[in-house]
């Protein structure tokens, strides 16, 4: 029997995700799976999919129903993840998909949370950034990072470690699956509503992943970051553009991805002229990138592709619980997509 686990939020689309992945963990055991207006329900009527957890019931979302496990998982709304850390025992670990915890900037929280408080900092759960295995595993709590973050993040965290992109000078135009805006019923996520269209949302640097992502970015980074909503259930698909450092090619943008994510079970720099697609990483834990110099323009382009509620979120959830209990990083994850 392994390590127990619960997740507070488990009715969302993040949470149907993750209580998938945890079924197939062969060293992690279920434990309380709470909700809000589903408490009392069947796990398998919100989640017809799970057959696993047919005998699994959804219990109110309180920190007596969390306390009795090694790790929680917290999927919650922006605001209320932090109210239910602050009822947990503090020696409990936990991991949170939401925003509560992943901005150092009380004044940023501020001015893109509005109407909430800061409940400061945990550790941000990106392994694939310079020493942030050693911090999540030495963390009690640790912050998962956004799906927009996380594809824009591992697109360009490496050329601007090495200077080879000037950090003020960034655009980002990311299309992200429904699933993204959660399971509320909304007008504008309706089928027809949906297919057959994109369009824009969160423009003219409001997006609450902006703050985010030049945090983590560092290097006094500076972006313009536009999200559109595209007619597929999930994935990301992100393209960054920097303006390139003097006498920077090709070559060595490719050479400095490949440098940085060779060892990296889940992020795959593509080869030759192979760009990412959503459809590659469905379903997966996996992160695909490609570059290019675009010389008439003077600017790099990346592009990445994630599963949002993959590496996005649940996928990546489970690789920070991997680091944190000790087990091998890559349990109960794949990095191959679904195809068609």
């Amino acid at each position: 029997m392994g390590a127990r686990v619960a997740v507070a939020g488990a009715s969302g689309y993040a949470g149907g995700e993750l209580l998938r992945l945890l079924a197939a963990h062969p060293d992690l055991e279920i434990g309380a799976l709470t909700a809000q207006s589903s408490a009392g329900l069947p796990v398998s009527e919100i989640h017809p999919h799970l057959a696993e957890l047919t005998d699994a019931v959804f219990v109110p979302t309180d920190a007596d129903h969390l306390a009795d496990v090694d790790l929680v998982f917290t999927a919650l709304p922006h605001g209320e993840s932090a109210k239910l850390a602050a009822a947990l025992p503090t020696n409990l670990k936990v991991i949170d998909l939401g925003a509560d915890f992943r901005l150092e900037d009380a004044g940023k929280w501020a001015t893109y949370y509005p109407g909430t408080e800061h409940a400061g900092q945990w550790t941000y759960g990106l392994p694939e950034l310079p020493g942030a295995r050693e911090a999540i595993r030495t963390a009690s709590k640790v912050a998962a990072p956004g799906c927009h973050a996380t594809a824009s993040i591992l697109a360009l965290a490496p050329l601007i470690a090495k200077g080879l992109v000037e950090p003020t000078d960034i655009v980002i135009v990311a299309a992200s699956g429904t699933s993204g805006a959660g399971r509320s019923l909304k007008a504008e996520l309706l089928a027809t509503e949906v297919m057959g269209s994109m369009r824009a949302y969160g423009a003219g640097g409001t997006h609450r992943h902006t703050p985010e992502i030049e945090q983590a970015l560092g290097h006094g980074a500076t972006i313009s970051f536009t999200p559109t909503l595209a007619p597929m259930p999930r994935g990301i698909l992100a393209t960054c553009t920097a303006r390139l450092a003097a006498g920077v090619s090709g070559k060595q943008l490719t050479e400095t991805l490949n440098a940085a994510y060779e060892d990296e079970p889940f992020v795959h720099v593509l080869p030759g002229n192979r760009w990412p697609s959503t459809s590659s990483t469905l379903g997966s834990n996996a992160a695909q990138l490609q570059v290019a110099a675009d010389p008439h323009a003077g600017r790099a382009v990346v592009v990445s592709a994630i599963d949002n509620l993959g590496k996005g979120a649940a996928g990546q959830a489970v690789q920070i619980a991997n680091i944190m209990l000790g087990l091998p990083e890559s349990t109960g994850l794949t990095t191959n997509g679904v195809a068609p």
